[in-house]
């Protein structure tokens, strides 16, 4: 099975679609392009199918024996898609290590890890290039680059804006809406890293992106929610670049996402705002800290502490 068993999945899952209304098997090459995966993906997917006997495999005879059924497929809370599995490989990638400004990324390489194919990695690398984070070169290379202090200011203030609209259109969701149900599943993951904060701080990260992702969600706005992208890269990354008192930070982050859905269940608006804008105060001067010299950024979250809050 490849590296990213989420991949699998994902694939498996789009293979047996594709199955559903083909009687001539394309062969793993054709595959692969199609499902944007590996030739390793391909084959552990192909494997799979053999094993549950929708078709029958042997090297490069394929033949199809029947056709998918629902119970053949994987249950949705156990994919991602495409993008996502690569966006979220992408950032751990990035949070493995020091990486500062000018470190290489092979996107090759990439695809590589990952178990997807060259092309979709290639699209995610664009799509990010357009806000000046990441830098063509030559030979399926790309670099990553630092930003201003100015584009820190301006994202944590779109932040601010899109967050704040999500987490009122959170509090307008009907009692049988799908994501409180994944809340409480959300905040039963923070009392548990809570309780082993000592040996698990460090998977703060990815929990602190499904929250936030989650309040995003609930604007049911593409642009908001595709922003959404940017916001997380940026964020995890400079946050994890300045390692002081990373450990102390985490915990503060935790409980404050605490406070944040036990505000969001209060069915109390100006109690949601005040603890929306305290935790989102508390991450811009962290991401400022991580870029400017330590009394600079100081004042710069000052600053911005002071001016109006949006509407």
């Amino acid at each position: 099975m490849p590296k990213q068993n989420n991949v699998f999945k994902e694939a498996y899952n789009r293979c047996l679609r594709l199955f559903e209304t083909m009687d001539a098997l394309p062969s793993e090459p054709e595959l692969a392009t199609r499902l944007a995966i590996s030739r390793t993906t391909v084959r552990a997917v192909l494997k799979r199918l053999a094993e549950v006997g929708v078709i029958e495999w042997d090297k490069r005879r394929k033949q199809l024996l029947r056709r998918p059924e629902p119970a053949d497929y994987f249950p949705d809370g156990e994919t991602e898609s495409l993008s996502e599995i690569i966006e979220r490989n992408f950032m751990r990638r990035i949070l493995a290590g020091d990486r500062r400004a000018g470190m290489q990324i092979n996107e090759l390489e990439l695809a590589r890890d990952i178990g997807v194919g060259t092309s979709a990695v290639r699209e995610f690398l664009i799509r990010f290039s357009r806000f000046g984070l990441i830098e063509k070169r030559p030979n399926s290379h790309w670099v990553l680059k630092g930003f201003t202090r100015e584009f820190a200011l301006e994202l944590t203030e779109v932040r601010e804006m899109f967050e704040l609209r999500s987490a009122h259109a959170f509090l307008a969701l009907p009692a049988a809406h799908p994501a409180w149900a994944e809340l409480d599943r959300v905040e039963a993951d923070h009392r548990r890293l809570l309780a082993d904060f000592g040996r698990r701080w460090n998977e703060f990260s990815e929990l602190d992106e499904r929250f936030h992702r989650l309040v995003h969600s609930a604007s049911r706005n593409r642009f908001v929610v595709d922003f959404y992208d940017v916001i997380a890269m940026i964020f995890h990354y400079h946050y994890h670049w300045n390692k002081t008192n990373e450990q102390l930070r985490n915990r503060v982050a935790v409980e404050e996402h605490l406070d944040y859905i036990a505000a969001l269940r209060s069915a109390d608006p100006a109690r949601l705002e005040a603890s929306c804008r305290a935790h989102l105060k508390s991450a811009r001067e962290t991401l400022l800290a991580s870029i400017l010299p330590e009394g600079p950024a100081e004042a710069a979250a000052g600053e911005l502490a002071e001016a109006p809050a949006a509407s």
